[in-house]
Order: C-alpha cells, then sequence, then structure tokens
C-alpha cells in the first residue's frame, strides 16, 4: 500500500450525529460499521481494503453479540473469507457515553 486510511472514533451516529440504537448493542454494531462502510466508500475504498479494526465495548456481555454480527455480516463484507485482524477492549464507557461499541479502522489504499 501506498497510502493508509485511518478512519477513527466511529460510533452509532447517523449524518446528523443522532444516536441510533438508545440501549441495543446490535443496532449501535450495524450503524458503526454501515458508517465505515461509508468511509470507506467516500475515500474510494472498499471492505477488501481494511488492514485492521480495534473494537472497544462498553460491557463485556456484548461480546457473544458482536460475534453473531461478526459471524452474520462479515461474509458479506469480506466475501474471500480473509477477515482483517480486530483487537477488542472493554472499556469503562466511550466518549458519548450512551454508546456501546466505537470501531477505529485502517484501510491500505
Amino acid at each position: 500500500a501506498s497510502e493508509f486510511l485511518c478512519i477513527a472514533w466511529q460510533l452509532a451516529t447517523d449524518k446528523g450525529g443522532v444516536l441510533v440504537g438508545q440501549d441495543d448493542f446490535e443496532a449501535q454494531c450495524a450503524q458503526v460499521f454501515a458508517n465505515i462502510g461509508a468511509a470507506l466508500k467516500a475515500a474510494g475504498a472498499g471492505w477488501k481494503n481494511v488492514a485492521q479494526f480495534t473494537t472497544y465495548v462498553v460491557h463485556s456481555q456484548d461480546i457473544p453479540k458482536l460475534r453473531n454480527f461478526r459471524s452474520r455480516e462479515f461474509p458479506k463484507m469480506f466475501p474471500d473469507g480473509a477477515y482483517p485482524p480486530n483487537t477488542l477492549l472493554v472499556v469503562d464507557r466511550l466518549a458519548l457515553e450512551p454508546c456501546l461499541i466505537e470501531v477505529q479502522t485502517i484501510a491500505a489504499l
């Protein structure tokens, strides 16, 4: 890769900055990854360009929900089955307290 795209602070907010999925991890997870997809597209990239994820969750109890999301959605995003590495961290809270998940993405262009 000659360039890297760093997509930070992806939370479950819509284009207007309004939280999507209050108290609903799965809805927030879907919104976060939709936001990442939009950011990749805006940079002329796609899921195939993703080199790494760092995922922050507020509740360890949501880890199985994250696994379910990945099992269901990643085959669509990464049809070749080559999923990028992902560091998972459980944190006390995120910058916007009602948010349950945040994902940082590094893409190789």
